[in-house]
């Protein structure tokens, strides 16, 4: 009789560590850009250089860092980048006490935890297919997009109690510390990671940099949820840069319910990870996953659609985040497991280091469009532009092999190691 994940005390241990690490991640979420504004006094043009720190290294290190994953055991990297990223955390708060934290530190700072946030990435979502069986991709998947959801519900709302009574640069200590427990989570892993095949170190990094590319382009599944992702990616970021300044500003929402909204958004996330794997049982894979970008793509088109903080539009839009939420979530959950499967173990790595490339690098060019447009047509215009731009990921879907999918397919490309380039 199959118990699912809940007996899998190596799964566990990685799940735990990675739980209590996501709920400290929330607190660096609120309290760095807070340490900059509080104690730097910084101004919008360094708040938006410490943000493009944060995100630069995953179009800089990416692809470099998928070719090391892929010639390197991968549990090794998850630790030393939580010890890498704990000792950071706790940099900020010395310095702040010793009087000697300044702007172009954080800056750094930023940078080195985004360099590591890529090597932890790349690396946890290479890792976890030598963890646990193929046939529990979706459940493992399922549980880690459910720890991130419920940490987004009550990571921030904590964050918020424990920055006003230690102040923001006291509570990244606490941060440090959960990247400490995880890093200890997984050192207690007892299941031994299969070596990287001997071909694997043996070809050049433009080679191996090519094959990752040639991955994603050839195989119809990853090539269509690569095209959805960035294209979803870059319109829903144009929305993100300007839909808290939409509502505080044209609408004049407060900030209590401004953190309703988001709360809701969050909520949907977590109902989502629940139900992606009833979804995909009871719709068919492909008919989940067409279900959840349509929701994550439609709903967008409410929030620009009136003027004023009526009731009616609060409660659409509350609805509409539950569900842009849930989408998100689940499309999130069948995509990665999908992209698990179809991808040779020996090629994880560089296939995801490729698809973050194209599905990341969108971001910044997203965000800086969006403002552009916001300042030359206006906010609400560019709102319903972005939204409008979000059907094109959903009709990418639409088009794609992915709907006639039953379940996560058995790819020949799991047992002849260079069909993956072929596909």
């Amino acid at each position: 009789m199959r118990t699912g994940l809940w007996r899998n005390r190596d799964f566990m241990k990685l799940w735990v560590g990675e739980t209590v690490s996501l709920f400290g991640s929330q607190f660096t979420q609120l309290a760095l850009p807070l340490t900059a504004v509080l104690f730097l006094q910084a101004t919008p043009l360094q708040m938006g250089i410490l943000g493009a720190c944060g995100f630069a290294p995953f179009i800089l290190l990416s692809l470099f860092a998928g070719v090391w994953i892929d010639r390197s055991k991968r549990r090794p990297i998850l630790i030393a980048a939580n010890l890498g990223k704990a000792g950071l955390l706790i940099l900020i708060p010395v310095l702040h006490l010793l009087n000697l934290l300044r702007i172009e530190l954080l800056y750094a700072i930023g940078f080195l935890d985004g360099a590591l946030s890529v090597f932890f990435q790349l690396a946890y979502q290479s890792y976890l297919p030598s963890l646990v069986n193929k046939e529990d991709l979706l459940e493992g998947n399922s549980k880690l997009q459910a720890s991130a959801s419920v940490a987004q519900v009550g990571g921030l709302g904590i964050a918020g109690v424990l920055i006003n009574l230690f102040t923001a640069p006291i509570v990244l200590m606490i941060d440090a510390a959960t990247y400490l427990f995880s890093s200890v989570s997984l050192m207690l892993i007892q299941k031994a990671e299969p070596s990287p095949s001997p071909s694997s170190t043996r070809k050049n990094i433009g080679h191996d940099i090519k094959e990752g590319f040639q991955t994603v382009i050839r195989n119809p599944y990853l090539r269509s949820i690569a095209g959805e992702a960035a294209t979803f990616n870059f319109f829903s970021q144009m929305i993100s840069t300007l839909l808290i300044l939409y509502w505080s500003t044209e609408l004049g929402i407060g900030k209590v319910m401004i953190g309703l909204f988001m709360t809701a958004l969050s909520i949907g996330s977590l109902l989502g990870s629940l139900m992606a794997g009833a979804a995909a049982r009871k719709l068919g894979l492909g008919n989940a996953i067409v279900f959840s970008m349509a929701a994550a793509c439609l709903t967008p088109l409410l929030f620009p659609a009136v003027s004023g903080p009526s009731p009616l539009y609060v409660s659409l839009l509350i609805a509409a985040l539950l569900l842009n939420g849930l989408g998100v979530s689940m499309s999130n959950i069948h995509g990665v497991s999908l992209r698990q499967t179809v991808t040779p173990e020996r090629l994880l790595g560089r296939m995801n280091a490729s698809y973050r490339f194209f599905v990341s690098g969108v971001i910044p060019v997203g965000a800086f469009l969006g403002g552009v447009l916001g300042d030359w047509i206006g906010i609400r215009p560019t709102l319903f532009l972005a939204a409008t731009g979000l059907l094109g990921a959903l009709l990418i879907i639409v088009v794609s092999p992915i709907p006639g999918l039953r379940q996560l397919p058995i790819m020949p490309a799991q047992q002849q190691p260079d069909s993956g380039a072929r596909v």
